[in-house]
């Protein structure tokens, strides 16, 4: 299973991004976007290493609560 991942844009040219969430960081093909107005602060899709889509801030924190909750779970269930 592959999950979308939020991260910010933190520097980009016209089809590569430096993106990053919860403090790692990876380079991004902004290609699959570029017709979309992008900038260093706005929040993307990632996806396998492309940027899927433009999210709000709210989109964002929605889905890293959930993924926050996926890995809770994960490691109360490692621990028994």
């Amino acid at each position: 299973m592959c999950l979308g991942i939020p991260m910010k844009i933190v520097w980009m040219d016209r089809y590569r991004a430096r993106c990053e969430a919860k403090g790692a960081g990876r380079e991004v093909s902004l290609l699959l976007l570029e017709h979309e107005p992008l900038a260093p602060g706005d929040i993307v899709m990632v996806q396998l290493g492309y940027a899927i889509r433009k999210m709000s801030e709210e989109e964002a924190h929605a889905a890293w609560e959930i993924y926050d909750e996926i890995l809770a779970a994960e490691d109360a269930a490692g621990a028994r």
